[in-house]
């Protein structure tokens, strides 16, 4: 039997204000004055000084600001690539994520696409990845979606939503500073803190489960019981704890896999463009028959705070476009496997997706 050798990020620091360590860690990975780090940072923190001035701008070092409104594409992360590498004489000495899942995303796939020929959506799937990316760091300002520990970065591509899943993924470095998550929005912080919660739920229910994905998950259920259910969770205690039950989600599934949830908002987000946490919110109140403790104290988490999870989403589509996010949905195999067994498609249906979705 053939065990998975999965890579971990090498480095991280923890700490409110370790952002301001960024100069210092960067200095020593400075491949020369010509070759830049180009920073991917989210497009909400253009003009905030507390944040921005803190970035150790050298040389012919760059921001760039992408929006987070979109999910992340192939399709602009070529984009990114070929205006780097056509702006500068030398291949940067590094790309910096700073943001939520969609930079951290971005951050890994840019830096992989640096090094690898064709575009981005040739990479989308399992180990299909050949060449180490330039250096590449991801600084989380809001935590849940496990982008910055995991071995994938989830792409929108002219085919499918699927990540590029390889050993070359994970960053390099990691800085989790709790304090750049103090200014998060309330309806964001739950639906990122969601993804979470729901990545353990996946995860510990899944038939993947193993001893070191038990481990991480429950610590990270843990953690989110305490954040969103027991206590004043927006101040600096929660903070600190969100991002490290986002740091231990993201491990618990390294090594087993994520659930039904997935499965289906991979499908809302590639047909209706729906981010990431919130369809998740959305397809997780609807999956009671799959994870019925789960739910019900989601749905708790959901009247605690006060949060609306919208509905109707998928009240007005087509039969085509119903088989679109089916399609979508039905190709992530290995979810729905860690879900259900081996004989998962003997549950899941088109028929039964489909009036799933329905509910949504």
């Amino acid at each position: 039997m053939s065990f998975r050798n999965f890579p971990m990020v090498p480095r991280v620091v923890f700490g409110r204000g370790c952002f301001n360590q960024l100069d210092e860690i960067l200095s020593e990975k400075r491949v020369s004055e010509k070759a830049p780090f180009i920073f991917i940072v989210d497009d909400v923190f253009k003009g905030n000084d507390w944040l921005i001035s803190r970035i150790p701008l050298h040389f012919n070092d760059k921001i760039i600001y992408v929006s987070a409104e979109e999910e992340p594409k192939t399709t602009y992360v070529d984009g990114y690539r070929d205006a780097i590498l056509a702006e500068f004489d030398e291949i940067p000495s590094g790309i910096i994520g700073i943001g939520g899942g969609t930079m951290l995303d971005y951050a890994k796939a840019v830096a992989l696409m640096l090094t690898n020929p064709g575009s981005s959506a040739d990479y989308q799937g399992w180990d299909l990845v050949k060449k180490q990316g330039v250096y590449h760091v991801g600084i989380p300002t809001i935590s849940g979606t496990g982008a910055e520990v995991s071995r994938t970065t989830v792409l929108t591509g002219p085919e499918r939503k699927l990540g590029m899943n390889s050993d070359y993924t994970p960053f390099d470095q990691v800085v989790l500073d709790p304090e750049l998550c103090k200014d998060v929005p309330t309806n964001q912080w739950f639906y990122t803190g969601m993804d979470c919660y729901i990545h353990c739920i996946e995860s510990l229910t899944g038939t993947f489960l193993n001893a070191f994905s038990q481990s991480y998950g429950e610590k990270s259920l843990d953690l989110c019981r305490e954040v969103y259910l027991e206590k004043d969770s927006r101040d600096e205690d929660g903070q600190d704890k969100l991002m490290m039950a986002s740091w231990h989600g993201g491990m618990s599934i390294a090594y087993s896999q994520v659930g039904v949830a997935h499965a289906m908002s991979y499908g809302l987000s590639y047909l209706l463009g729906t981010k990431h946490g919130i369809g998740n919110c959305i397809v997780f109140d609807q999956l009671e028959e799959f994870y019925p403790e789960g739910v019900a104290e989601f749905k708790q988490m959901v009247e605690k705070h006060n949060i609306d999870i919208p509905k109707g989403l998928c009240k007005d589509l087509t039969d085509k476009e119903f088989d679109i996010m089916i399609d979508v949905s039905l190709s992530l195999v290995p979810l729905w496997e860690n879900a259900l067994g081996k004989d998962w498609q003997k549950t899941i249906t088109r028929e039964k997706l489909r009036s799933m979705y329905e509910k949504m």
